[in-house]
């Protein structure tokens, strides 16, 4: 163990680099990687599954043809054999997408976060082609993202606001000798009084009976309607609704159910006379069968009697 981690070694006085033998590389340019495999794969002959992280002697080497490099960058094949039926897996580099690509002798697993990528430029694109449909929608897209983006400079702003406060109130507790646990405290009351003051200014406007504060109920009645000017389409006047209008729709919704009642109630008692005037007629079933059958055998016998008088 010493021998081996020293930082001092050995050198003779009669050592000849050039005797050295030089290391020889493999004629088919495989090289030995210990590594563990990036995604789970299941064989293709024997369906057994080879998990994510399980180590491998693979065999490596630099991949050749047009597909052989991406933008410079130079792909490698790395070969494996099945752990139950010892069929060649190979699978490649993907330095476009910084992953791996399954080429032969298995299937990979499917993996739910390599689809999120994709779900998201697809719906990014459908959004793009129905912007480019319908410019309506392009529009709505437009202002909302515009009014996102107000709301989110609004809450920046409100929390500079609320950072310059606790600056302002860590300064004037420093200029007074205050401790860190005095300047929490004033924070903590600075926010209580501002929570106290915006309740009181929402308690001071007073709803009526109709729901609105005095402000909106001027604002609904300084509005004229039905006022026609001299280029106006004319239009049907429109006014609030109050109980007496309910009590009239309610008297009428009476009436014509009480006349409802009384049509069907007409119509029952004429189904009644009509039924009591039509006589029951019974239609007897003649059995033309049967009295044809025995007219046959009174012919019969009346033809025996004739035959016996005959030979008598």
């Amino acid at each position: 163990m010493g021998d081996r981690k020293v930082l001092n070694k050995y050198v003779p006085p009669d050592f000849d680099p050039a005797l050295v033998p030089r290391g020889k590389k493999p004629k088919d340019g495989l090289v030995t990687v210990r590594m563990m495999l990036p995604f789970t794969v299941q064989c293709s002959s024997c369906s057994t599954f080879l998990y994510r992280g399980r180590k491998f002697n693979s065999k490596k080497e630099a991949m050749g043809g047009p597909n052989g490099k991406y933008l410079g960058i130079q792909r490698f094949r790395f070969y494996i054999k099945c752990t139950a039926c010892s069929r060649p897996v190979t699978f490649l580099t993907d330095p476009q997408n910084a992953d791996y690509e399954m080429e032969s002798g298995g299937t990979r697993n499917y993996e739910v976060f390599k689809d999120k990528a994709k779900t998201e430029e697809n719906f990014e694109k459908e959004q793009e082609q129905e912007e480019k449909d319908d410019p309506m929608k392009g529009l709505e897209n437009r202002v909302l993202e515009s009014k996102r983006e107000m709301e989110d400079l609004d809450n920046l702003e409100e929390i500079k606001a609320m950072n310059m406060k606790h600056v302002q109130l860590m300064s004037k507790s420093k200029e007074k000798g205050v401790g860190f646990g005095d300047e929490a405290k004033a924070v903590l009351m600075a926010r209580e009084a501002q929570k106290q003051q915006q309740q009181h200014l929402a308690g001071q406007e007073d709803l009526n009976e109709h729901g609105l504060t005095e402000n909106e109920e001027a604002l609904v009645k300084g509005i004229k309607f039905g006022q026609k000017s001299a280029n106006s389409i004319p239009t049907a006047k429109i006014r609030r609704l109050n109980e007496d209008d309910e009590k009239m729709v309610e008297e009428r919704r009476r009436k014509e159910a009480a006349i409802l009642e009384k049509q069907q109630a007409d119509l029952l008692a004429r189904a009644k006379k009509t039924a009591a005037v039509v006589p029951i007629i019974k239609a007897k079933r003649r059995r033309v069968e049967q009295k044809t059958v025995v007219k046959k055998a009174k012919v019969q016998e009346e033809k025996k009697r004739d035959d016996g008088s005959d030979i008598g």
